[in-house]
């Protein structure tokens, strides 16, 4: 398989950059988390490597290190921040495998037993609402 080479018009390249707004809940050397603005449910937040990387097929090892110590941090405190029963993981690569923005990220959804997750339907969530849960996600950190 020979994938398209990375795009750096992509929209978290651009967030990277600073050229886009973004709710910023975490960062440190190597990785950014943000709120994702379409969230699948309450909390849903996206980690993204700050080198570039189409997804899990070219990112460098220590990037992908990075981003899953970040990961693990993050469902960490999500379960916190929102008294969650759990979290969804996931990563998608290529269209094939769902990928829609061409720069590695990883979501992470708070879950609670009984709830299912809302459909990816596109549209963005309430900014006001976003920054509120990015409050309380960055006070949970530990």
């Amino acid at each position: 398989m020979s994938a398209p080479a990375y795009d750096d018009q992509n929209v978290f390249a651009k967030i990277l950059r600073g050229e886009l707004p973004s709710h910023k809940v975490f960062e440190d050397e190597m990785t950014l988390v943000i709120m994702d603005i379409m969230p699948r449910g309450d909390g849903h937040i996206l980690v993204i490597p700050k080198a570039p990387s189409r997804n899990i097929f070219d990112i460098e090892t220590t990037d992908l290190n990075a981003v899953m110590a970040t990961v693990q941090k993050m469902a960490r405190t999500v379960v916190k921040a929102f008294d969650a029963d759990g979290t969804t993981i996931q990563q998608f690569s290529e269209p094939a495998g769902g990928q829609v923005v061409f720069h590695t990220h990883v979501h992470i959804i708070p879950r609670f037993e009984g709830v299912s997750l809302k459909p990816h339907t596109g549209e963005m969530a309430d900014n006001d609402l976003l920054a509120k849960q990015a409050d309380q996600i960055r006070a949970a950190l530990d």
